[in-house]
């Protein structure tokens, strides 16, 4: 999760995990070295080189408490929410900058701005926000007041004349940038890209939750 870049800047570092080819090294903790695997390993925040790490399940259970480290490091949660009720019209859209169909939206703490980027042939890209646009794209969802800084994102998606949005974890929206650069193809980005776009959201719905639901836990 590097500082994106602005159309020519080459992939951010966070995202190269997501990006590059498998190779059959074995992976292991980026805090202790334990060896890890897909099944059995969690992603944390790197908030001082804005990246993230690959960390076993101890390492990221500790990095759960606030503040634990020094506050470097933080765990991304595992939570997904839905607002079903998320209106955004699209001269909304156009105010965001945003030339396609998703964007993802998070809050840097360090530098105590919203962040938003969106899917490009290079990468995750930037398109600078001031809070009034934010204000008015994004104040109105219930899950902006819900939002975890650094390690958790609001994935938007423009469906015709509606617009999904969901709160999910900060990595799921590097992998699906990684995904869509490896996968695109001419303008539109082909049958395949857009394929894997449509299964990668119905994923997503069907594991999010409502706003109630994690205020009750």
């Amino acid at each position: 999760m590097s500082t994106p870049h602005k159309r020519t800047r080459p992939p951010a570092s966070g995202l190269r995990r997501f990006a590059a080819p498998r190779t059959s090294r074995p992976e292991v903790c980026e805090l202790c070295g334990a060896p890890i695997d897909d099944g059995n390993h969690r992603h944390m925040v790197d908030t001082e080189n804005r990246s993230l790490a690959c960390a076993c399940m101890p390492c990221a259970m500790l990095f759960e408490q606030s503040g634990a480290g020094g506050g470097r490091f933080r765990t991304v949660p595992d939570r997904y929410l839905a607002d079903p009720d998320h209106r955004l019209d699209p001269g909304v859209w156009e105010l965001l900058q945003i030339p396609v169909s998703v964007a993802f939206f998070f809050r840097n703490a360090s530098l105590d701005r919203l962040v938003a980027l969106y899917p490009s042939p290079a990468g995750a890209t930037e398109s600078e926000l001031d809070p009034s646009t934010w204000q008015t794209a994004l104040g109105n969802t219930r899950l902006a007041e819900l939002l975890e800084p650094d390690v958790e994102a609001l994935l938007l998606r423009r469906v015709e004349d509606r617009t999904e949005c969901y709160l999910v974890p900060v990595d799921i929206c590097y992998e699906l940038v990684g995904r869509m650069r490896m996968l695109w193809q001419g303008f539109d980005g082909g049958a395949e890209a857009r394929a894997d776009l449509t299964a990668f959201f119905d994923h997503i719905a069907q594991r999010a939750g409502t706003p109630e639901e994690a205020r009750r836990r």
